[in-house]
């Protein structure tokens, strides 16, 4: 597994560890497979600020995406980079048919803990090569969440694909998570993801650059650390994490934005 897939493993245990702490992500899969295929993390990635960050983001994920599925009740979900969350579990199909995407090593790993169905796929693809894509229907549809891939792949990367999307798909809502260039820079010094190999990330300033040439219209920026996530800290936990991640330095190296194509 290369030092990008590696990065899995980060999420992953942060999930485990609130859902073990019975705050901000219930999440007993996340628990099972921690336990299984627990990989050596060190240093920040072992962090439980940065676990609960994480929690929050993935909580984040999954209530927009709840709420697209309720509005679109026909509509096709793509979890892109799937790692090894167990997002599916969480939100359920309810009706919706679902794809996990992510690279061979990942997905092989991947079959060890979850199996496909009538409404949920695994499907081996990269976002940069996306003839994937033809093994999903087309002129339908679709809801992508796209969390923490954005940062490794490069501005026309990103563009390419979600023209690609554009083009396959006729109605496509998009949550995307990423690095400012402030946090770009920053980890190349003091970045959980250096712990597993990664010194090469990439940055969004200005999400309408993301329009060009894709069909997609810029909608809002969600708030990745709400505050009803944070009250459930406790005591300087709480103070502590909100000075850390809640605050506007925060805000200045990480960003959430949501993506529509109609």
């Amino acid at each position: 597994m290369d030092n990008v897939n590696k990065t899995l493993y980060i999420p992953l245990y942060g999930k485990a560890l609130v859902s073990k702490k019975g705050i901000i992500l219930s999440d007993k899969k996340a628990e099972q497979i921690w336990s299984e295929e627990g990989f050596p993390l060190k240093g920040k990635s072992r962090s439980k600020w940065l676990a609960y960050f994480l929690a929050m983001r993935a909580s984040v994920f999954d209530g927009w995406l709840k709420r697209e599925m309720s509005k679109e009740a026909s509509a096709i979900v793509l979890h892109i980079g799937c790692g090894m969350d167990s997002r599916i579990e969480r939100v359920g199909a309810n009706g919706h048919m679902w794809y996990d995407i992510d690279f061979e090593d990942v997905i092989s790993l991947r079959k060890k803990h979850f199996s496909s169905c009538q409404y949920y796929k695994m499907i081996i693809g990269d976002v940069r090569n996306p003839r994937w894509l033809n093994e999903i229907p087309n002129q339908c549809n679709a809801i992508i969440v796209f969390e923490g891939i954005s940062m490794y792949l490069k501005t026309d990367e990103l563009q390419a694909f979600m023209c690609s999307a554009s083009q396959h798909f006729q109605k496509v809502s998009l949550l995307m998570d990423c690095y400012t260039g402030r946090g770009a820079n920053a980890t190349r010094y003091k970045n959980p993801i250096n712990d597993v190999g990664v010194t090469v990330t990439y940055a969004i300033d200005d999400p309408k650059i993301l329009e060009k040439g894709t069909n997609f219209s810029y909608i809002c920026e969600h708030n990745i650390t709400p505050q009803e996530m944070i009250n459930e800290l406790h005591g300087t936990e709480r103070f502590i994490f909100k000075k850390l991640f809640g605050g506007r330095f925060a805000k200045s190296i990480y960003r959430m934005y949501e993506f529509q194509k109609n």
